[in-house]
């Protein structure tokens, strides 16, 4: 009888701790570490503008672009939109302590001018651009002659 009492007992006391384990408390944010130095990714495109702010390892500090702000349809792709779209991105980076970047420009659209504008007015040194911009060498091959 005593062995069905610690039987009892021990799946009582599992059950406690398993409930236990349920309601952990909850952690906060992790400290990120410390970057003076970083890169500025711009991606501006027709249809949208993305921004990533990075170590300079490439790891990303934060990101943003059109959409996410809230804008919607043609909107995104212009230069008021890349100005509010990098400071949002300073704002969500600005626990890693990030001052000084170099900046890579990709894309052709109107928010190019706009991002990097913004980069200086809200408190970021830019030390480098440059323009990454794939151009094709050759292009595709051409069609064939048509048969007729």
């Amino acid at each position: 009888m005593s062995e069905e009492k610690n039987v009892a007992t021990a799946v009582a006391e599992s059950a406690g701790k398993a409930k236990a384990s349920k309601a952990k408390p909850k952690k906060g944010k992790k400290a990120r570490a410390q970057v003076a130095q970083g890169k500025a990714f711009i991606n501006a495109t027709f249809n949208n503008t993305i921004v990533s702010l990075t170590d300079m390892n490439g790891n990303v500090l934060s990101w943003s672009s059109a959409g996410v702000v809230g804008f919607k349809g043609p909107k995104k792709a212009t230069p008021y939109a890349a100005s509010v779209i990098v400071k949002d991105a300073i704002e969500k980076a600005k626990e890693s302590g990030l001052k000084d970047v170099n900046v890579f420009i990709r894309g052709v659209g109107q928010g190019r001018e706009g991002a990097l504008r913004a980069l200086n007015a809200n408190g970021l040194n830019i030390t480098a651009i440059k323009d990454i911009t794939p151009t094709p060498h050759n292009g595709c091959r051409p069609p064939r002659p048509r048969r007729v």
